[in-house]
């Protein structure tokens, strides 16, 4: 029986080393960056979002949200305090979103939260010197699941100018014959409601689409069949493969300059923020 292409330890032979750089990363990001962790979203306790700043003053500043992977049940946005460091670099404010946890709640609470997490940015940014005006997210694995739901064409008005989506997961049915389904328990009506290609898309939005080169087959045609979705929908796609990157190192270059995925993440903070004074890049 062949391996399952959904379980990514699996398929990544340093899975534990590039987790291992990652949690000392973010460490280090906490220890450094200018931030205010915890700050509530809602009333459960995991809505919290960590914010970090860039030095210097704060006002009209853009602003990114983060959104971590985990597959729904793993991990939090203190694993994932690192990805603030290129942003805030770019002279940008960071949002690290936190959200509950499969099994213990069902997907609808998590896209729920991350709606919510968006409305606290869109309204209490400025008053942390953020432009609400120039906000751009991105996501790994099943965060880029989750975030691909805060550009969704209704509600109208998505507040989002630009998103990175990588290694993600737009259509849910292929994870019910994976390992994940005796994890979380994806039910139809699940299935039906959150899988992104069922949905219609903010053409105001741009997007970019990544996956790792080094990724198994079924992120790669998720991608494309993704990619086609919001070309139809008349949203500006574009695709990247990260040449020699899987699922786990792919998510760590956001954090190293110089890399492309790093790269990939600069070139949408770059192209859909307005320029800020006496800020080379």
């Amino acid at each position: 029986m062949g391996s399952d292409p959904f379980r990514i330890r699996d398929h990544v032979a340093d899975f534990d080393n590039i987790v291992s750089e990652i949690v000392q990363a973010s460490a280090r990001a906490r220890e450094t960056l200018p931030m205010i962790a915890d700050i509530a979203y809602g009333t459960g306790p995991s809505e919290t979002v960590d914010l970090f700043f860039p030095a210097g003053h704060r006002e009209g500043l853009p602003v990114h949200i983060f959104i971590h992977g985990g597959y729904w049940r793993m991990w939090s946005k203190r694993e994932y305090s690192y990805v603030a460091r290129p942003i805030t670099d770019a002279g940008g404010i960071a949002v690290i979103v936190d959200y509950s946890l499969m099994p213990d709640v069902r997907m609808e609470v998590l896209v729920d939260q991350v709606f919510r997490a968006k409305a606290w940015v869109r309204d209490h940014i400025s008053e942390h010197g953020g432009d609400p005006a120039s906000i751009t997210i991105s996501g790994h694995s099943a965060g880029a699941h989750l975030a691909s739901h805060l550009i969704y064409l209704s509600p109208p008005g998505t507040e989002i100018i630009g998103a990175l989506l990588l290694g993600g997961l737009y259509d849910l049915r292929p994870l019910k014959s994976s390992f994940l389904q005796s994890e979380i328990n994806l039910t139809e009506e699940e299935i039906e409601r959150f899988t992104p290609l069922h949905h219609f898309h903010d053409p105001g939005c741009r997007v970019i689409l990544a996956v790792g080169e080094q990724e198994t087959n079924p992120f790669h045609t998720q991608m494309s069949a993704f990619s086609d979705v919001l070309r139809r929908q008349g949203v500006p796609v574009a695709e990247k493969v990260l040449r020699g990157r899987n699922h786990m190192s792919s998510v760590r270059d956001l954090g190293i300059a110089g890399t492309e995925a790093n790269d990939v993440l600069l070139e949408l903070l770059q192209s859909t923020t307005k320029p800020i004074a006496g800020r080379t890049t």
